[in-house]
């Protein structure tokens, strides 16, 4: 295990950059969490949670062109470091580990009849 840890945010904001790849900003992260996961997101924790694991070194970010639909300010991108992505492994890791030693019928995965 890593001297940092993720949590559960930091990791879906993670893996959302990666989805987004070279697209990866901050309202098109928000969109896409709150699209898949069905959950809402502050720009505020996002931010947040964007500086935190760029201070971790686990994302870079760099200004891309400004743009007059955006006042002229430019979007600041972000891409997951090689830091970030052997973080990430670890946490998936980590998760299945713990799967595979739930012992048998402690949790009924699949209901039959619902």
């Amino acid at each position: 295990m890593s001297k940092h840890q993720l949590g559960e945010f930091e990791e879906i904001v993670m893996l959302t950059i990666g989805i987004l790849n070279e697209e990866a900003y901050g309202l098109a992260i928000k969109k896409e969490i709150e699209e898949r996961l069905k959950r809402s997101v502050s720009m505020g924790a996002l931010h947040t949670a964007l500086y935190r694991l760029e201070d971790k070194g686990f994302l870079t970010s760099e200004l891309g062109e400004a743009t007059k639909v955006r006042g002229g300010k430019p979007k600041r991108f972000f891409k997951v470091t090689i830091s970030g992505q052997k973080e990430l492994r670890q946490a998936m890791e980590d998760r299945q580990q713990l799967w595979r030693d739930i012992p048998s019928g402690v949790f009924e995965l699949f209901p039959s009849g619902k």
